[in-house]
């Protein structure tokens, strides 16, 4: 999650990865569209654990339960397997739900990306939990909300290896101050080794600590804290000021009414939340993962 806070921006990954917790990850796509049925909606052993959440193939582990619809009719295995395959696409990169690889290589084509930025965009794509990284055109996207608002002082919720942050830092000014919230001590040495070698170290505050409790103290994280972290945001950032949320559509999964676990029912409600808050105006995006854009409209 991003926030421009004076014209500040604040970004809050809903695998709130931008800024997001290992636990609010979809689990990695199985072989077969059958295995990813049974793994989605079915079967008994829908308990995977553990998965590893690392920058090398390392461990970070952690358990994730899926609580899934025992539908095994022939709608619920598709829609399973499509779920599937949106993950394991976001995991190879090419994050841009229900884009063709000809259409997201296209995209990536023309979408202007630092040296730095790639380099950074490849080695994290080797890593497990890639898929937690923005994509190039999201990143540009971020950059240009800064420098049309201005921007003076960012925010972001859940750094991962640092990417979106890194593109944000490129596009303030020197003056310019951006402070990133990231638990996983890991994830946060790749992102330094990458401020540090695009030259931005110094526009950059690291907060190693949950994001609720960085936020507090000034006043993409995890999707289930969501609307603390929103509200949290709300507080800091001036009338005018940007609120980005991303993974808002969830690799499909909040339209899927056969989908019913914590994550996705947790993301539906903020979403619903966020469409009926008058104190912000919106923009839900099509972009990566889904991006709504929120503007504040009133003080809180």
């Amino acid at each position: 999650m991003w926030g421009l806070v004076d014209a500040k921006l604040i970004r809050v990954s809903t695998t709130m990865r931008r800024f997001a917790s290992a636990s609010s990850l979809p689990p990695p796509a199985p072989a077969t569209a059958a295995q990813a049925a049974a793994l989605r909606f079915g079967s008994a052993a829908t308990t995977r654990v553990p998965r590893a959440l690392a920058l090398t193939a390392s461990t970070c582990p952690w358990h994730r339960r899926h609580l899934c619809s025992s539908s095994s009719s022939s709608s619920s295995a598709a829609a399973a397997a499509a779920t599937a395959a949106a993950v394991e696409e976001a995991r190879q990169g090419r994050k841009q739900l229900g884009a063709t690889t000809q259409l997201y290589e296209y995209l990536l084509a023309n979408v202007r990306e630092h040296p730095v930025l790639k380099e950074l965009r490849e080695e994290t794509a080797a890593m497990r939990g890639s898929q937690m990284q923005v994509s190039p055109a999201q990143a540009q996207l971020l950059a240009m909300l800064a420098q049309i608002l201005g921007a003076q002082r960012c925010i972001e919720v859940g750094v991962y290896t640092g990417y979106s942050s890194l593109a944000v830092a490129l596009a303030l000014p020197e003056s310019g101050r951006l402070v990133a919230c990231e638990r996983d001590e890991r994830c946060l040495e790749v992102a330094k080794k990458y401020y540090q070698r695009a030259g931005v170290a110094h526009k950059v505050d690291v907060k190693h600590a949950l994001a609720a409790d960085s936020l507090k103290l000034l006043i993409d994280g995890d999707k289930r804290m969501y609307e603390e972290y929103y509200e949290l945001l709300l507080k800091l950032v001036r009338v005018g000021g940007l609120i980005v949320i991303d993974n808002v559509l969830w690799y499909g999964r909040v339209a899927d009414p056969l989908v019913n676990d914590r994550k996705t029912i947790s993301i539906r409600n903020f979403n619903k939340k966020l469409l009926e808050d008058n104190r912000v105006s919106i923009s839900m995006v099509p972009i990566g993962d889904g991006m709504t854009i929120c503007r504040k409209l009133v003080d809180t």
